[in-house]
């Protein structure tokens, strides 16, 4: 069922469309192929288009192996990504902040180049230069971008934890990585008080080997740093690196063990968030680009990434709901906002809460709705149309912090269908298969996987010479192919469906399904707040356990057990219905908003969560440990 369709002239003025007509005769569907096809000309083209500073070299590729990630792209390019982020001094805006409790800034181009040459002076004085980690344990604000562009232009690798990590939780990611300068903040506002840094800033400082200096960022801090805003700018350094120089350290999860550290490359993740954001987002110079995201996301570094495409970033500090779920609307209206950007979770907290912002506000600048973190099910495609806005591109995105970035999402030239994410991203040569990595037919839910090199693969891990720990985590469970871990099917129409991730998919009596599949149909009933199922081991097969979290009032009791399994039997199958209904006070998420199965499972079997520290909420898990309703 198709929901919205662009007008021809809406159309015509896209990136995407200006984009297939410089390089390509075709559609958009034959601009995908040929862009996987002939992958290193279109990545050689999109530096080309988008007119990325640096020097590009001759060679569009270098092939070391036969493996995908021996493949590399631009090989000779060099270039400072932070210049490429900063452009010019100007007077155009640069960044508009707010935050929960009220403080608001507004920045230019000028005065943000000010800010980071003055960052970077102080990163010199402290000996920072290419190669070294600085890390910011800090929250969404004007500072930590400049902290990450001043880091960026010195060739120096940024890396950031949002505030609401606790000391443990820090240390397990900076702690890997061992940062030269650290740079925090003493408190930050979230659902209508402020919570303190200072008092565990000491712990973590102790546990950082090899730190030179660490850095309260407050008024005043840049104070002695050069000129200021009351005199000359501040000139920023921009020492061209190599394409392939990291740019960026971010963390997976981490629910089951210590995170990972994922180094990414400053060139392919330049161009990667390039083609996303201003060909399939249709991000325009002077669009005013949103996303609520922490420092903690990775779509925090795909936000910053907007300042290339002369966009103003919206940036916002504290609880989305506060002081009520029309928070992101009311910014929305007030800062011109052109791109939206959220999350599955929060567009159903606004269906739960009964808010209709179509009524409410204008929202007459928003051309963009994006939502991550979690499968965006049909009925939120349907709130989304009916209660925001009924002409704007809502765009279900999907890919993860792996790649920083997406491998499915929106394409702003076709029609946007109940329930779908639209199209694989544009040079990645996107496959639904089987275990065996064999196509599958549209319809027949698989292992999401990607079938060619691209350029924001990771250079690899921290700490992981002989690359090993990379090559397991993406290639070797499925040979010649990058398995993300999702499971997905394709649509008749090209578009994608996320049942949930491949690694938490249900198995009873060896038939796979995916969550989501249970929760579309769970968690849009009255009676229910949100759900959680895993798969427990039970009489030498896997029985479906589902968690209920009630609505206030309500009890679970026998009548509303059958009448959850028997919606999800009419709605999905007969083998999609839990053996076990349990109610439980919470479920657990991670710092990013993402229910973690994995980490209920292992409650549930009997075993250690290795790292609750990637909680939010890890006090949840004490709901699921030896819950009465799962006693032999």
């Amino acid at each position: 069922m198709i929901l919205w369709t662009p007008s021809e002239e809406r159309v015509a003025g896209t990136a995407m469309e200006r984009f297939r007509v410089w390089v390509f005769e075709g559609d958009v569907g034959d601009l995908h192929r040929w862009s996987v096809d002939n992958a290193a000309e279109f990545w050689g083209a999109v530096w080309d288009f988008f007119g990325v500073v640096g020097e590009r070299g001759e060679r569009l590729s270098q092939v070391d192996g036969p493996e995908l990630y021996q493949k590399r792209f631009l090989p000779d390019a060099k270039l400072n990504v932070a210049q490429n982020l900063l452009g010019e001094p100007s007077e155009d805006l640069a960044i508009i902040y707010r935050s929960e409790d009220g403080e608001s800034v507004e920045l230019t181009r000028a005065q943000l180049h000010d800010m980071v040459g003055r960052t970077q002076q102080l990163l010199v004085d402290c000996g920072v230069g290419p190669g070294d980690r600085v890390a910011a344990w800090m929250p969404n604000c004007p500072e930590t971008v400049a902290i990450m562009l001043a880091t960026a232009g010195l060739g120096a690798v940024f890396s950031s934890a949002s505030p609401d990590f606790g000391p443990s939780g820090v240390l397990d990611r900076f702690g890997q990585i061992e940062p030269t300068v650290l740079f925090w903040c003493g408190d930050y506002p979230y659902n209508g008080r402020r919570h303190d840094c200072a008092g565990r800033i000491a712990e973590i400082v102790k546990g950082l080997s090899g730190l030179r200096r660490d850095v309260r960022v407050e008024p005043g801090w840049l104070d002695g740093y050069g000129a200021g805003y009351g005199g000359e700018p501040t000139p920023v350094a921009f020492r061209a690196m190599p394409f392939d120089h990291p740019w960026y350290v971010l963390y997976s999860s981490g629910t089951t063990g210590v995170p990972k550290c994922i180094v990414h490359r400053s060139g392919g993740l330049l161009l990667k968030h390039l083609v996303e954001q201003q060909l399939h987002c249709d991000v325009k110079p002077g669009d005013r680009v949103f996303y609520f995201t922490t420092t903690g996301w990775m779509m925090w570094n795909w936000l910053v990434s907007a300042l290339a495409s002369d966009a103003t970033l919206v940036l916002y500090d504290g609880a989305p709901g506060w002081p009520d779920m029309n928070r992101v609307y009311d910014l929305a209206d007030e800062t011109k906002m052109t791109l939206l950007g959220t999350s599955a979770k929060f567009i159903d907290a606004c269906a739960r809460a009964g808010i209709s912002p179509i009524a409410t506000h204008d929202l007459g600048s928003v051309r963009t709705i994006t939502s991550t973190g979690s499968p965006l099910v049909a009925e939120s495609f349907d709130w989304v149309y009916e209660n925001v806005k009924a002409d704007v591109h809502l765009a279900s995105i999907s890919g993860g912090t792996d790649l920083c970035g997406c491998l499915v999402g929106g394409d702003p030239t076709s029609p946007v269908r109940r329930g779908e994410i639209q199209a694989p991203a544009l040079g990645l040569d996107i496959d639904v298969c089987d275990d065996a990595g064999e196509s599958l037919s549209a319809g027949v839910e698989g292992e999401l996987v990607c079938r060619n090199a691209f350029v924001s693969m990771p250079v690899g891990f921290w700490n992981d010479p002989d690359g090993s720990a990379y090559r397991a985590a993406y290639f070797e469970q499925i040979d010649g192919v990058w398995r993300h871990g999702d499971y997905v099917s394709r649509t008749s129409s090209g578009g994608f469906v996320i049942s949930g991730r491949s690694d938490t998919t249900l198995n009873p009596g060896g038939v796979r399904i995916g969550t989501a599949e249970i929760y579309r149909h769970v968690d849009t009933m009255d009676e229910i707040i949100e759900s959680i199922a895993v798969g427990q081991q039970w009489d030498g097969d896997t029985r479906v356990v589902l968690f209920v979290r009630m609505a206030d009032g309500v009890e679970l009791d026998n009548e509303l057990r059958e009448r959850i399994r028997q919606r999800i039997r009419e709605a999905a199958s007969p083998r999609h219905v839990p053996s076990v209904i349990a109610a439980v006070g919470d479920i657990p998420r991670t710092r990013s908003g993402k229910m973690t199965e994995a980490a209920v499972r292992a409650v549930v079997e009997g075993k250690p969560v290795k790292n609750t520290n990637a909680l939010a909420n890890p006090e949840a898990l004490e709901h699921f440990k030896n819950h009465p309703d799962l006693v032999r």
